[in-house]
């Protein structure tokens, strides 16, 4: 586990629960550069967790199989997407329960507190973010994308906080018509549709820009 507090922070602050990508972790530059901005321009607490089988997690030869079977059934015409869905839907049964210790854990802390909570995931962070959401009544706000429905869309209906969902409309990874399905699932009445054209990996600079103003309406 990793967390970011303001310096000198004393009281109860907003947190915002991070999930890192697939091949990434907890102290990715990515998680870094987000969640230095939570902490410096928001004040806002965050935490990040590493996913099994990333960062400092051992190697667990239940997922390591699972993916080399993925890596085969690809190679031999599989199409990709129900594969990485189905692979997620098996890692979020773990990480859901993992995360809800976390945060029992870090609101404790006198400089955290049990305030206003937040999710922030794309991809990875997306497939298990959206079980961990539907799971988790302090959940407020969640910026989630670049995942589909195949293997969240009933969780997804479970989702009534307010959601902002980041769509790449190019994506090579998720396709196109199940992004746009997840974000129909959402069974909040405040939701909005950022879509962009580019790649899963091309998610544009400015769309960090939007998740600090969407957490600071929807925590602060």
């Amino acid at each position: 586990m990793r967390l970011w507090t303001p310096e000198g922070a004393a009281g109860t602050r907003p947190l915002i629960v991070m999930g890192h990508g697939g091949g990434q972790h907890k102290k990715a530059p990515d998680i870094l550069s987000l969640a230095r901005r939570f902490v410096t321009e928001c004040d806002f607490a965050v935490v990040a967790v590493d996913v099994p089988n990333h960062g400092d997690r051992p190697v667990d030869e239940k997922y390591n199989r699972v993916a080399t079977e993925n890596q085969a059934r690809v190679a031999a015409g599989e199409e990709l997407a129900p594969l990485i869905a189905a692979f997620q839907a098996l890692v979020a049964r773990q990480t859901v329960p993992e995360w809800q210790t976390v945060l029992d854990a870090v609101q404790q802390l006198d400089h955290v507190g049990a305030g206003p909570l937040g999710y922030w995931g794309v991809s990875l962070g997306c497939g298990l973010g959206v079980p961990f959401v539907a799971a988790e009544p302090r959940v407020r706000a969640a910026v989630l994308g670049l995942g589909g429905s195949l293997a969240s869309g009933a969780d997804a209906a479970r989702i009534t906080a307010p959601v902002e969902f980041l769509v790449q409309w190019d994506d090579e990874r998720v396709p196109r018509d199940q992004s746009l399905a997840l974000f129909d699932a959402f069974a909040s009445a405040d939701k909005t549709l950022h879509a962009n054209p580019g790649k899963h990996g091309d998610l544009p600079a400015f769309e960090l820009d939007s998740s600090l103003r969407f957490f600071s309406r929807h925590l602060a």
